[in-house]
C-alpha cells in the first residue's frame, strides 16, 4: 500500500534532481506514532528527534489516505475523489525529502521553510500530474485556487502554527501565480522546472525575497 509514497518520493527527487538514498517507506510509523511523543495527531506528520549529533525521522500518513490512493490511482486519474488525499501524501513525502536533502548538505531548516516548500511541491506535482492527464494537453485552470484559496486550517492549531501555515500558503500562492504567468501561458515546462529547481535550493529568506521580487 505504501508504494504510492515511494512513487511520490521518486517523482519529487527526480523533479528537483536530488537523491536521498533512503526509502521513505522505511520511516513510516503507525497511528500510535510508535512511541513518539507528540502534541497533535494530524493525518500527516513528520516526526523529528535530534541528539548526540544524530537525527531520527518518522513519517505518519493516515492509513485511509494511502488506501484511497491505492484504490484510486492518481497516476491514472487525479480528481475530486482523491485530490485531497494526494496532496496530503505529497506534503508528507515533501517534508521527508527536503529535510533529508538539507541535512545531507548540513543546512538548517525551519518549520516555515518546510511548509513553504511543501506547498510549492503540492502545486507542482498536482499540476504536472493533472496536465499530463488532460486529453487536449492543457494545464488546469483552477488548481491554484483550489490549493491556496479554497482551504481551511485545523481548529486545534496554536497561534504560531496558524501563522506559519498562513505564511506558507500565501507565499506559495504568490510563487505559483508567477509560474503560471511566466511559464504555463507559453507551455514552457522545461523552464518552469529549471526555475523550481533553483528555488528549491534557496534558503527561506532567499525564497521569500525571490517571491517578493517576482510579485513586484
Amino acid at each position: 500500500m505504501a508504494a504510492v509514497l515511494r512513487a511520490l518520493q521518486g517523482g519529487i527527487e527526480s523533479m528537483y534532481r536530488v537523491e536521498t538514498d533512503l526509502d521513505v517507506c522505511d520511516f513510516l510509523v503507525g497511528g500510535d506514532r510508535n512511541g513518539w511523543e507528540v502534541e497533535r495527531t494530524p493525518r500527516e506528520q513528520l516526526l523529528i528527534k535530534q541528539g548526540d549529533g544524530e537525527m531520527q525521522l518518522g513519517l505518519f500518513v493516515d492509513e485511509r489516505t494511502i488506501e484511497n490512493l491505492t484504490l484510486n490511482d492518481p497516476g491514472r486519474r487525479l480528481d475530486a475523489g482523491n485530490l485531497q488525499d494526494f496532496l496530503l501524501a505529497v506534503e508528507g513525502v515533501s517534508h521527508f525529502v527536503y529535510l533529508v536533502h538539507r541535512a545531507r548538505a548540513d543546512r538548517p531548516v525551519s518549520a516555515v521553510e518546510l511548509e513553504l516548500q511543501a506547498e510549492v511541491d503540492k502545486y507542482l506535482v498536482a499540476l504536472l500530474v493533472t496536465w499530463n492527464q488532460d486529453p487536449d494537453g492543457n494545464p488546469p485552470e483552477d488548481l491554484r485556487r483550489r490549493l491556496f484559496s479554497e482551504i481551511s486550517f485545523a481548529g486545534d492549531l496554536s497561534r504560531e502554527e496558524r501563522d506559519r501555515y498562513q505564511l506558507a500558503n500565501s507565499a506559495a500562492d504568490s510563487y505559483a501565480a508567477s509560474l503560471e504567468e511566466r511559464f504555463l501561458k507559453v507551455r514552457n515546462v522545461d523552464e518552469m522546472l529549471a526555475e523550481a529547481r533553483r528555488f528549491y535550493r534557496k534558503g527561506l529568506a532567499e525564497k521569500l525575497e525571490h517571491i517578493t521580487q517576482l510579485a513586484a
